[in-house]
């Protein structure tokens, strides 16, 4: 039976940065919801509940006073632990357990055999001497029986499971968590105090709150075709506050042949969202993809192509130095391994060191596609990143790195995996650096009608998530059509896609709010994060209405007060 629970983003204690990249621990913690539908999560009653997945052996084990059951005498990766569930449909699943193996450090993936087929909720790189904890999540896309077990590719060692942890909600409880999250990370209680200019309050005022200026990062790429296409623009600055350009800034278009640089569509995307006040994240400056890298790049030897790549950061970086409010200085380095190939495993730190030295203090981002938006993928499983990450800040003078993480988010689950989603920037948070969503878009193939509702789901979540910066949408306009997805038709008519756009940037912001000041002349209101103009009006003031302007921000989560002398 399904406990009552509350949603926690990040339960447990505070976890330091260097226990968000080095997450394992003498003893695990206790299970999240007790454990949630699981049946004898932390096998306090011997092997109650678990049963053998495959063909391996299962026990129960004791170290120092905790109990934990051991898969052994595995023959195929799937060999292990089982518990025998049913899920449904309707429900979202949060999952936890702890993990370690008897020898190495592997990955170790938790699976859910289904009736539709096998659902991962998610990868964690489990070493020995210690516990790591797997966090993840899943959905179903039919109700009836399933079956929990645990896969690790190396057959020979020993699969340590404890405090496992399933715990099901409702589409109502995820969307009241929700909710729960935006009112206390994205509002902020005011209380206005309209006096006269002695000092006495001025009851029933009239007040006007209009917000000029929303605070959370909301934006789409833009690229070339937006230039001399009045249209265009006037659609993207009515709505965006923070864009990327699409390709203007990757190396192949600034320097297709060597030596011959062209930043001309850069510089003028640039100068539009400076004239617009619409901030720009840098991408990218090397991309480790092999099948983007230009060929004359392709050619060089490791020692010249070091100094291409040392030109070439030099050459981007320094142009736009303290112009941007991020850089993604590698993109995609878990799924490719161009310049590590041929400059060694150290090409990355080293990249990111020059980049530090050039505009340190911007943030540094790593960019990655399917660490929070497909559990399957384990190139690029949380843990993989955090383990990046801590590669890249182990090189020699990187220590102090204002490191960011990327996320793309391209999605092409049917439905997305929104638990999963949720605890992956759990996890990555837990290093204490930003967490931006960059390259938001879902899978055309899904069809309009899906393709919208399922945008419109994926938007809530991450902006709902208190440790979640900023987004930006992958739906740079082309002619021909976009990447994976439009917002517009090509007369800058929204499609649906457009019109949940407009429809949540009216919810989390710029809205007008008009009220009256109570007998001792107070007014109170949430506001969301954002820069106001507040207009006072009473038959007693002179002038026909005073403004003064607001800030609501996030730095403070008390009420905010505010007087105003009329």
């Amino acid at each position: 039976m399904a406990v009552a629970a509350r949603f926690c983003y990040i339960c447990g204690r505070a976890i330091t940065i260097k226990e968000g990249i080095n997450r394992c621990l003498a003893n695990p913690h206790k299970p999240q919801y007790g454990g949630g539908i699981i049946k004898n999560p932390e096998s306090n009653h011997s092997l109650r509940g678990w049963s053998t997945f495959g063909n391996a052996k299962i026990e129960q084990r004791e170290s120092g006073g905790n109990k934990f059951i051991v898969a052994h005498s595995r023959n195929q990766p799937h060999d292990s632990i089982s518990q025998k569930l049913y899920l449904q449909k309707d429900k979202l699943y949060t999952f936890s357990a702890w993990i370690q193996v008897s020898d190495g450090d592997l990955p170790v993936a938790a699976v859910f055999k289904t009736t539709s087929g096998f659902k991962h909720a998610g990868t964690v790189f489990a070493k020995s001497k210690c516990w790591s904890m797997l966090k993840g999540g899943l959905t179903v896309n039919a109700s009836g029986p399933a079956e929990l077990y645990f896969e690790a590719n190396n057959t020979s060692v020993e699969i340590w499971v404890d405090s496992i942890s399933l715990q099901p909600f409702t589409q109502e409880q995820w969307k009241s968590h929700q909710d729960q999250s935006m009112e206390k990370t994205r509002k902020r209680n005011v209380r206005i105090h309209v006096v006269d200019e002695q000092g006495n309050p001025l009851p029933n005022a009239s007040i006007s709150i209009v917000q000029k200026k929303v605070g959370f990062p909301f934006g789409s790429a833009i690229n070339k075709n937006l230039l001399n296409n009045p249209a265009y623009q006037n659609w993207f600055k009515s709505r965006f506050t923070v864009t990327v350009f699409e390709n203007e800034m990757k190396w192949y278009a600034n320097e297709a042949s060597q030596g011959q640089e062209n930043y001309q569509d850069a510089e003028a995307l640039l100068q539009f969202a400076q004239q617009n006040s619409i901030a720009v994240r840098g991408h990218t400056v090397l991309w480790e993809d092999p099948t983007v890298i230009q060929g004359w790049v392709n050619s060089l030897s490791p020692t010249d192509l070091a100094k291409a790549a040392a030109k070439r950061i030099n050459s981007i970086m320094s142009r736009y130095k303290g112009q941007l409010i991020a850089w993604d200085v590698v993109n995609e380095n878990l799924h490719h391994s161009f310049f590590e190939d041929k400059l060694g495993q150290t090409a990355s730190g080293s990249f990111y060191n020059q980049a530090k030295t050039i505009d340190g203090t911007t943030t540094l981002f790593m960019n990655e596609f399917n660490t929070v938006e497909d559990s399957r993928d384990g190139k690029s499983a949380p843990d993989k990143y955090l383990q990046k990450l801590k590669e890249i800040q182990s090189f020699p003078g990187n220590n102090d790195l204002k490191l960011g993480i990327g996320l793309q988010a391209h999605f092409n689950n049917n439905p997305p995996n929104l638990a999963y989603a949720r605890a992956t920037i759990d996890t990555l948070a837990s290093t204490g650096f930003p967490v931006w969503i960059t390259e938001l878009d879902v899978a055309k193939s899904l069809g309009d009608p899906t393709q919208a509702q399922y945008l419109e789901q994926i938007l809530r979540e991450f902006h709902a998530h208190p440790k979640v910066n900023g987004i930006i949408i992958w739906s740079a306009w082309s002619p021909g059509g976009c990447y994976q997805m439009c917002l517009t038709d090509n007369n800058f008519n929204n499609l649906q896609t457009g019109n949940v756009v407009d429809k949540l940037i009216k919810e989390w912001g710029g809205s007008t709010l008009a009220g009256t000041a109570d007998t001792q002349g107070f007014f109170e209101a949430s506001l969301s994060h954002g820069d106001y103009e507040v207009k006072i009006t009473h038959p007693t003031v002179k002038i026909s209405s005073l403004a003064q302007r607001l800030e609501v921000s996030s730095l403070e989560q008390t009420t905010l007060h505010l007087q105003v002398s009329a």
